[in-house]
Formats: structure tokens, sequence, C-alpha cells
């Protein structure tokens, strides 16, 4: 049987399988945290990663915005070395990326984001993240982008044709597009194409989404064996610690798997106290304390 993800060790998760990692992510009991960063911009610390700083600060598993995957760079990682392979080198952590299923016709409710084809859900991206060895995609959209919920579904079918790894799929807010973020038809829908985790806003980020809505909808992915990620992606990821701790609670209280926290502080990175207050709000000091004192190379 697999160890749960916060108590493994580094040579254990890179070892995991993508049915694995996520029976390793289930067994934690809600207390797993994904870190999201910008690859693109100068990091919090000019001559590291935000990925180390991430891990360093709590985060199980980390989500990287804005890599164009069919010309895959990081910000600190050579341009000689394969980004994917040298991030997990230096973290230890399951690695996954943003692919973004643009809508064109989509009735926006602000001015659109055009982003480059390396960013899109596609097949030709898809089959780049494979190549890279990416252990998980999130289907979502960034702000202004015209992400929709119909095309996320598409992306998910698509993306089952050419991609091994766990797949992620929702909005964290509406993308700029004028349509519902979430709803228990689009989650059904995401189920039946194919998603292995859903992912909703958090608790608190999005006006009208309250904890009625989400205990509905982490029941009905856990009936169909998935699980739910919330999602802080509203800039409120650099607010005050306390407010930080408010939304995990609650979230935890819904019962979400993993609890995710945005990049839109400076550097392209939560500030890491935040991160730091979200990991001990929802599995404690002890737990904790273990994540980052955890050498990479156990």
């Amino acid at each position: 049987m697999v160890k749960r993800l916060i108590s493994a060790n580094a040579s254990e998760i890179l070892q995991m399988s993508p049915t694995e990692l996520k029976q390793s992510i289930k067994a934690s009991d809600g207390r797993v945290i994904l870190a999201e960063n910008v690859v693109t911009r100068t990091p919090v610390i000019p001559d590291i990663t935000n990925a180390e700083l991430s891990r360093a600060f709590g985060a199980d598993l980390i989500l990287l915005n804005g890599l164009d995957a069919l010309e895959p760079k990081v910000v600190n990682v050579d341009e000689d070395k394969q980004v994917v392979e040298e991030l997990k080198r230096l973290v230890g952590r399951p690695i996954g990326v943003n692919l973004e299923p643009v809508d064109e016709v989509a009735n926006m409710a602000e001015e659109k984001l055009n982003i480059a084809e390396g960013r899109q859900a596609n097949t030709k991206t898809v089959q780049a993240i494979e190549q890279l060895g990416l252990d998980f995609v999130c289907m979502t959209g960034n702000p202004g982008t015209g992400v929709t919920n119909e095309k996320i579904v598409g992306a998910i079918d698509n993306t089952h044709k050419h991609f091994s790894g766990l797949i992620i799929a929702g909005k964290m807010h509406s993308a700029g597009v004028d349509e519902p973020v979430i709803t228990t038809e689009y989650v059904e829908k995401f189920i039946n194409a194919g998603a292995d985790i859903i992912l909703v806003p958090s608790i608190g980020t999005v006006p009208g989404f309250d904890e009625h809505q989400l205990k509905e909808i982490v029941k009905a992915v856990h009936q169909n064996g998935g699980l739910v990620m919330s999602a802080i992606g509203t800039s409120q990821e650099s607010s005050d610690p306390s407010t930080i701790r408010d939304f995990a609670i609650k979230n935890k209280i819904c019962g979400v798997d993993i609890q995710h926290i945005g990049d839109a502080g400076y550097g392209g990175l939560a500030p890491v106290d935040n991160i730091f207050e979200m990991s001990k709000a929802i599995r404690g000091q002890r737990h904790t304390v273990s994540m980052v004192a955890r050498s990479i190379n156990r």
C-alpha cells in the first residue's frame, strides 16, 4: 500500500505512478498543499527557483504557471537542462503545469488576453508535457484568457489520449468569461470526461460560492472516485495570514483533498509565510515541520 504524501520521502514520492500519487493524496486526509508559481518572473529570491521556495515553506505539489510547453524555460534553471527533470531533482516533489483551454468565441466580460500556443491546451502541448515528464496537468484559465468550462471538458477528453499523468480541471475565477465559475453540471461533465481532480474556488474567493455548494461538489466527486482541490486564485493568496487560515479551515471542513495557494505575490509566488500558515492550519506544527525539514535526499 502506498504511503500518504505528507509522510513520504522524496525518493518514495518520485517513484509513485499517477494512480499511487492520487491514492497518496487521498490518504493524507485533506492535508495536502499545492503551491503555484509563475516561471517567467525573477523569483522572490533572485538566484533560486520559486519551486524551491514553495517546497521549503510547506508545499507538497508544485504547479508551474506561464510555462510554454513548446519552449520550456524556468528562471534559474540552466537552459541546457531539461527543466522538469531539474526541478524534480531540486525539490523532490511532483511537478505540474497549467494548460489553458481557450475558447475563441467565448462571451467575454473583459478584454481578452492572447497567450502563446505553448500555454494552450491542444494535442501538441499535451504531447509536449508528456515528453517533459510532468506528473500532472491543470486545465484552467488565467485572468482574461477566455477559458470556458465547455472547452475544459473537451480538453480533458483529448488529454487522456496523450498524457499519462493526473488531470486537474476547473476554474479558480471567471478567466474573463461571462459564465458561472463552477456548476454541478460541469463537475459531472469533468468527471465523465476523465478528470482525476476537480478544481473549485476556495471558500471566500468567488462571490456567491458558498460552503453548501462546495460540500455538494465534494460529495459528488468523492462518490465517483475523484478528488477535489480548492484554489485561491484571486490574489487573496497575498492577504494577511488570518485570511489564509480562515479559508483553509473552511475548505477542510467542506472535505477538500488538496488546498491550492496561488502565485499573486511579489516575484510570482504567494508570500512564503502564507504557504507556511496554510500548512500549519490544515495539518499542524508536527506535519509542517516534518515537511519543511525532511531532506530531499531521503
